[in-house]
């Protein structure tokens, strides 16, 4: 096996470890306790049935899931919006950009969530098989056009080249699915099937018994009028060409520790809230314990009595989960950190900051990759540009709120800023709903009776 396959071998089984655990901690409480002892291990000296009580009562804490759900909704708490060059024609279709009911802001939305969790995600701008449509009017008559499909990273199976050296982009992209096909009259079948893109060629492979085993086949091929591999990454952490880590890994990893500490603290609750009672020289025969009964001992230093936990660890251990999730809200607050260095001299000039925050920077990512999937739409059906699309990034002040908020405050106070732009700083850095509008408040501010704050 020579280095560079070792290498391979090596960073695929990483990117698999990874997935695994995201798509774990993604699936909830049901899909770890699935997981079993891969994220909650068995501990020396512990029998099968204590740890599979211990199992099936363990519940996760989703600091991921909702951390993701929180930081993804950001870029979109507006409508991603058209620039005036994206060409007429393609505008109805971004209603349905994915032919299952999805505008573009619900697509792009979902798309970065997926680049949030997993580090990666693609958009694939897949055109339908003309079949014995031959013209482009045809193509128009029948309404068939291009639209975007979403890709998730286990799915990509291999790309060529495998290094961002050739200016003309992919080469080959094989790409894991699954379609659903009739199976008699009142029911459907869903057959997994590779799908092998080139230049200007597709292809699907499935597999077929061989005897007593399966191989794959060549079932379907074609050519298609676009001469480049119509398909965008989008990153969550770039590591390379094609290649990306999930940018929250380790808030994901902090995710498994609290699970595990969590069950033994679940653990340990259970043991001390059961007292054990103890008995010393009663004699023989059994113990009636009620508030009706009584024991007698024939001996001077016989004794009962309940023994309970001291709690000194079950303090410990929750004092040591409140840390944990402490330092995972933390990790979560760190991609809205303003930092210097993220944008270009001109992005900085134009937008007034002096830096930019990592969420930023993935939504100027999934816009780019708007862009680029927009381009391939328009060069499937014979348009030349294919125009650029804006999506919100005004949220990296979130992470000044609390330093800032009272300043504002102050200046309001004084007159020195109107109440609208203090609404409108309170709304752009997260404080209030981006959904509230400041006429409205006004009338509420009006109805609700005599200013008693003094602001």
């Amino acid at each position: 096996m020579t280095d560079a396959v070792r290498k391979q071998s090596a960073e695929a089984a990483k990117l698999n470890e990874d997935c695994a655990l995201i798509a774990a901690l993604l699936g909830g409480t049901k899909t770890m306790r699935v997981a079993g002892k891969k994220y909650l291990p068995q501990w020396p000296g512990e029998d099968d049935k204590s740890y599979e009580l211990r199992l099936a009562v363990a519940t996760l804490f989703p600091a991921y899931t909702r951390t993701i759900d929180v930081l993804s909704a950001k870029p979109f708490s507006k409508p991603v919006t058209l620039g005036e060059d994206v060409p007429e024609r393609l505008k109805p279709w971004l209603q349905n950009v994915d032919l299952s009911g999805r505008d573009l802001h619900s697509f792009l939305s979902e798309i970065t969530q997926e680049a949030m969790g997993y580090g990666f995600a693609g958009i694939l701008v897949d055109f339908p098989k003309a079949g014995n449509l031959v013209t482009k009017a045809d193509e128009q008559a029948a309404g068939v056009r291009p639209y975007f499909v979403e890709v998730h990273v286990q799915n990509v199976l291999g790309w060529l080249p495998k290094t961002a050296t050739s200016l003309e982009g992919l080469t080959q992209l094989r790409l894991l699915e699954c379609v659903s096909e009739p199976d008699g009259d009142f029911d459907t079948k869903e057959i997994e099937q590779v799908r092998v893109l080139g230049r200007g060629t597709w292809q699907t492979w499935r597999q077929r018994e061989a005897g007593s085993k399966k191989e794959w086949a060549l079932y379907e091929e074609g050519v298609t009028t676009l001469k480049t591999i119509p398909f965008v990454p989008v990153y969550g952490k770039r590591l390379g060409y094609m290649q990306a880590t999930p940018p929250l890994l380790e808030l994901a990893h902090s995710n498994v520790e609290h699970w595990q500490s969590k069950s033994d603290q679940q653990n340990i609750l259970h043991v001390a809230r059961v007292p054990i009672l103890f008995a010393k020289m009663l004699g023989e025969g059994g113990i009636t314990v009620g508030a009706g009964s009584a024991v007698k001992s024939e001996s001077p230093e016989g004794d009962l009595k309940f023994v309970e936990h001291g709690g000194k660890a079950i303090d410990a251990g929750r004092l040591s989960i409140l840390d944990l999730e402490d330092r995972m809200r933390q990790a979560g607050a760190e991609l809205l950190v303003i930092k210097p260095g993220n944008v270009t001299e001109s992005q900085t000039l134009a937008d007034n900051e002096q830096g930019a925050c990592a969420l930023q920077k993935i939504a100027g990512n999934v816009e780019d990759a708007g862009d680029q999937a927009l381009q391939f739409m328009a060069e499937w059906v014979g348009e030349a540009e294919g125009g650029h699309i804006t999506i919100f990034k005004d949220f990296g002040a979130a992470s000044l709120a609390e330093a800032s908020a009272e300043l504002l405050l102050k200046s309001a106070a004084s007159g020195k800023i109107s109440g609208e732009t203090y609404f409108n700083e309170l709304q752009r850095r997260g404080i209030l709903s981006p959904d509230l509008d400041w006429e409205t408040e006004q009338e509420r501010i009006q109805s609700s009776g005599p200013d008693l704050t003094g602001v």
